[in-house]
């Protein structure tokens, strides 16, 4: 390069350096009526009603996955554990010592058995599911799905109006969505809710979600103790009812030395497999039945309820949000403190799912 061509190199840029920098592009405020802006909150009802049906559709599909999983996982784990012969051994061992250790407490071997079938069944089958999905994932994630479809039509609302979104903003600060102070924290706007990345970041929201939690009292599938219950009760008595002819033996087997006693133990336990063999699909049946009947009911539940289910973190924002926007065509909805309103969801979202049949029907 010459030195005329680099003192032109350095004229460019000293001039680009001396070009003052651009002020920022304010959009112009647009003159907005009082009609119009009571259209834009009777459309916002509207979109978040919209979004309520479609969030339903997603939970069902999601509470159907996880229902399968489970059925699915119950079968191929916890059933061919359950009914093993060293499985079977196992549990009985357990049943001699929970029966020595009740002091002759009624019902505390079955119980105890119940407990322990609890810890494996959610070990073996609740646990792996719940890597994939459960209903507690699916409670945010349909939550979040409901707010990302109201964050899409606000976007159709601005421009369908001609309102720039600053605007538009402004009027999603004074709309609360969650009311559950004081503190403060606990309250956030319509707006804090769509502009909140993730969700789970903004404090109110997750006193929303403690809130559905403590009203549910548990989560998951919160009677399948009562389901191990019965299981364990016909386990635990045919278990008890085995002993005695096993101390016999052992007693036989000791008096006829170690070589016939070692013949009498072996054929003893060829009776027992037999037996448990014959008592297997009885077992099992029961099993299905009982832990089936009582998670369909439980699944129910959490798919209808609409403070404890899967869609009560939907249901609750979109009360606030509708009851909130009432006044813009009638009057509104005020609470006792004057100012809250009512956490139960509004008539047009307060549907609950026809009721299903159990799982194979």
């Amino acid at each position: 390069m010459n030195l005329r061509s680099l003192i032109v190199a350095v004229m460019v840029v000293l001039a680009g350096c001396a070009t003052p920098a651009r002020a920022p592009v304010v959009a112009p405020v647009v003159m907005v009526s009082e009609s119009s802006w009571r259209q834009v909150d009777r459309e916002i009802v509207a979109a978040s009603q919209s979004a309520t049906e479609q969030t339903k559709i997603y939970a069902r599909g999601a509470m159907d996955y996880w229902r399968t999983r489970v059925y699915q996982l119950t079968e191929e784990n916890f059933i061919p554990w359950f009914s093993s012969y060293w499985t079977q051994e196992w549990l009985s061992m357990k049943v001699s010592w929970y029966t020595l250790s009740a002091q002759g407490e009624q019902d505390a071997s079955a119980r105890q058995l119940a407990a322990y079938l609890l810890e494996q069944y959610q070990k073996r089958v609740l646990a792996p599911v719940a890597v994939e999905i459960d209903p507690d994932a699916i409670l945010g994630l349909a939550t979040a799905f409901y707010v990302d479809i109201v964050q899409e039509e606000l976007q159709k609302i601005s421009q369908r109006h001609g309102i720039p979104m600053a605007q538009l903003n402004g009027r999603l600060q004074k709309i609360p969505a969650i009311a559950l102070g004081p503190p403060a924290a606990r309250d956030a706007s319509l707006y804090q809710v769509v502009h909140s990345e993730p969700l789970s970041s903004l404090p109110a929201y997750a006193a929303l979600i403690d809130k559905i939690h403590k009203a549910g009292g548990d989560k998951g599938v919160g009677s399948t103790d009562t389901a191990m219950a019965p299981v364990a009760k016909r386990a635990s008595q045919r278990m008890e009812a085995e002993m005695a002819p096993r101390g016999a033996a052992s007693a036989v087997a000791a008096a006829a030395g170690k070589l016939a006693g070692g013949l009498i133990t072996v054929g003893v336990a060829g009776i027992r497999a037999i037996i448990q063999a014959a008592d297997r699909p009885d077992s099992e049946a029961l099993i299905r039945s009982s832990l089936g009947n009582t998670f369909d009911k439980a699944w129910v539940k959490l798919v209808q309820n609409p403070t404890t289910g899967v869609m009560a973190g939907t249901l609750y924002l979109a009360a606030q949000i509708e009851g909130n926007l009432a006044g813009s065509a009638e009057a509104p909805s005020v609470g006792s403190d004057g100012g809250a309103v009512d956490w139960s969801p509004p008539e047009s979202t307060n549907k609950q799912f026809d009721p299903l049949p159990p799982a194979g029907e």
